[in-house]
């Protein structure tokens, strides 16, 4: 009896000290004033195997520099730890250096650098607008649970014959558009995006478009779509661990 009392003890001890597996919804965590009192359970917990399916919360975190081409328009270089941006647009020999957490940096048109503050303020601000839209077209899903965005779940619904879980995002005081709403097809078995529905006023009910959000590819340790099927979107896609600082200080 003592022997067995003692096993029972140290298998208790055992099944104590075993770390719990953490749920999907624990490893990815919503940011401050995610609205998560207005979005419904299935929606959050179909937000958080969206990220599990592109790698992960902690490899999403830990991905540092992201750059690519937007619609052949601009190209971009994020430094996602420090907030550092460059824009390069070659249709008006622009370049903008922001940061967009503090709103500094300097601003080069048509060749030349502007000084003058507001007109730089003026500027950074709008290099701010571009970097939201754009990056929004490349890390979308892992921004479903970011501050502002209330999420819902809406079923399951057809398109191009193929069924998917229907996932919607509206959003509120959060960035330069929050009257947006999207509506994101999910594949049933694979929890990856596979098409996104723009509109313009979340009253709407007529999507402004619908397109391919498809071409996954690993970039680092997250999966990234880009060269969509749409020929839209970003394109050129780059993920690097390191790169010169002049890159975000020097024109």
């Amino acid at each position: 009896m003592k022997l067995l009392s003692y096993l029972v003890v140290v298998l208790a001890l055992v099944f104590a000290c075993t770390p719990k597996e953490k749920t999907l919804g624990e490893l990815n965590p919503a940011a401050p004033g995610f609205d998560s009192v207005n979005s419904d359970p299935a929606a959050i917990q179909l937000a958080d195997s969206i990220m599990a399916a592109m790698g992960g919360r902690e490899n999403w975190d830990k991905t540092r520099f992201i750059s690519w081409n937007f619609f052949g328009r601009r190209d971009l270089t994020w430094d996602k730890h420090t907030g550092r941006v460059r824009i390069e647009s070659p249709s008006d020999s622009s370049v903008y250096l922001v940061n967009i957490n503090t709103g500094e940096g300097r601003v080069k048109l048509h060749g030349v650098e502007l000084t003058e503050a507001d007109t730089v303020k003026k500027l950074l601000e709008r290099a701010k607008g571009i970097w939201i839209n754009d990056s929004y077209w490349l890390t979308m899903p892992f921004k479903l649970k970011d501050s502002g965005v209330t999420l819902k779940y809406l079923g399951e619904d057809t398109l191009k014959n193929d069924r998917y879980n229907m996932l919607q995002l509206t959003f509120s005081n959060v960035g330069n558009t929050p009257e947006n709403k999207y509506k994101l097809y999910v594949g049933i078995k694979d929890k990856m995006i596979k098409h996104w529905a723009y509109f313009n006023d979340a009253k709407k009910d007529t999507a402004m478009f619908i397109r391919p959000w498809d071409n996954y590819q690993k970039y680092g340790n997250v999966l990234l779509s880009a060269d969509r099927s749409d020929n839209g979107g970003p394109k050129n896609v780059k993920v690097s661990e390191s790169l010169p600082d002049k890159l975000f200080t020097e024109f």
